[in-house]
């Protein structure tokens, strides 16, 4: 398994180098956002690490540049930026993960791992399945689209994993915990309302112009993809 960190702080690149090599992670370290890119976009990797704060860019939006070109590619980012608002500019770039600085090597080898392991299992489930349909809404994983009545409608990429988890799950109550750990392959503080603002979003594009909705809410329980 090969891995791109992205990180100028030489001190936090050395800790997670060693931490991925003890694991047997072949490793390789590019100090600033120019170099990551073209190591990222000319080289395979299993997964790629970026910090946010990058001394010639800015990493979530490094982090949109390599997803545009590498859409299969697991992203973490890390940061210090720790808010809702944050994490939703994080993910509506491409990442597939958030982590936190400070942070433990344990858990950024858990969530590595994680990511990895996510991808494999994806790819090898969905070899054969190349639409997904519920109702008048209808994915297609190879072209990346998503059209409800005929009516193309953009995604963001975190949104087009959401609503594809819905549209593998549906008539069925999926919690805010199950969301965030199946979808985002993390968990999050019970007190945080990340998951119903991109259930809102969702809903905007997916519900908003039609009379029939199908997103739809459980209170205390979490969230259906049903029709009415």
């Amino acid at each position: 398994m090969k891995i791109l960190i992205i990180e100028d702080d030489n001190r936090v690149a050395e800790l997670i180098t060693r931490g991925l090599k003890e694991q047997n992670f072949e490793v390789e370290w590019a100090n600033t956002g120019k170099l990551g890119k073209s190591l990222a976009l000319h080289n395979d990797y299993d997964l790629i690490i970026v910090d946010v704060l990058l001394p010639d860019t800015n990493g979530v939006e490094l982090c949109k540049q390599i997803r545009t070109q590498r859409i299969d590619m697991p992203i973490l980012l890390l940061t210090a930026l720790g808010t809702t608002d944050d994490k939703v500019e994080g993910f509506e770039a491409g990442a597939d993960d958030y982590l936190v600085k400070p942070f433990e090597m344990r858990e950024l080898i858990a969530r590595v791992k994680a990511l990895i392991s996510r991808k494999q299992r994806y790819s090898l489930s969905n070899k054969s399945i190349t639409i997904l349909q519920y109702a008048d809404l209808e994915m297609n994983l190879i072209t990346k689209t998503v059209r409800r009545n005929g009516k193309e409608i953009t995604l963001t990429p975190k949104e087009f994993k959401l609503l594809q988890y819905m549209l593998e799950n549906p008539e069925r109550v999926l919690s805010r915990e199950e969301i965030a750990q199946k979808v985002w392959n993390t968990y999050f503080d019970t007190g945080t309302n990340f998951i119903d603002v991109y259930i809102n979003y969702l809903r905007k594009k997916i519900d908003k112009d039609f009379s029939h909705k199908l997103i739809h809410t459980k209170i205390g329980m979490g969230f259906i993809l049903q029709k009415e």
